[in-house]
C-alpha cells in the first residue's frame, strides 16, 4: 500500500508543468513566449505579477517546488494571456508523445 502511495505521488508530481520557462508558454494566438522580444517582455511582466500570487497561501504556497505553487502560477499566467504549449509543457510526454498526439 505504501508503495502504491509513493508511486501515485511521484506520478502526480511528474504531470505538473515544468514552471517558469518562457519556452513552455505561448499566447492565446499561438505565438511562443520566447520567439519575439515584445512577447517575451510581456511574459516577464506577467511573471512578475503572478509570482507573488503563487507564493501566497491564499492561492498557492510559499514553497516554489510545491504543486500548489506551480498550479497557482499556471492559473495566473493563463489569466494574463499565456497558456501552456500543450503536450510539450509536461515532462511525462517524452514517454507518451505519440499517444497524446492523437
Amino acid at each position: 500500500m505504501r508503495m502504491m502511495l509513493a508511486l501515485g505521488a511521484i506520478l502526480s508530481l511528474a504531470c505538473v508543468s515544468a514552471g517558469e520557462a518562457p519556452s513552455n508558454y505561448q499566447t492565446y494566438h499561438g505565438i511562443r513566449a520566447d520567439s519575439d522580444p515584445v512577447v517575451l517582455a510581456k511574459y516577464d511582466r506577467a511573471l512578475n505579477r503572478c509570482e507573488p500570487e503563487a507564493y501566497s497561501w491564499h492561492r498557492g504556497s510559499p514553497d516554489p517546488n510545491s504543486t500548489l505553487y506551480w498550479l497557482a502560477l499556471r492559473a495566473c499566467l493563463y489569466r494574463q494571456g499565456f497558456i501552456d504549449r500543450g503536450a510539450y509543457a509536461y515532462p511525462t510526454t517524452a514517454v507518451f508523445r505519440h499517444f497524446l498526439d492523437r
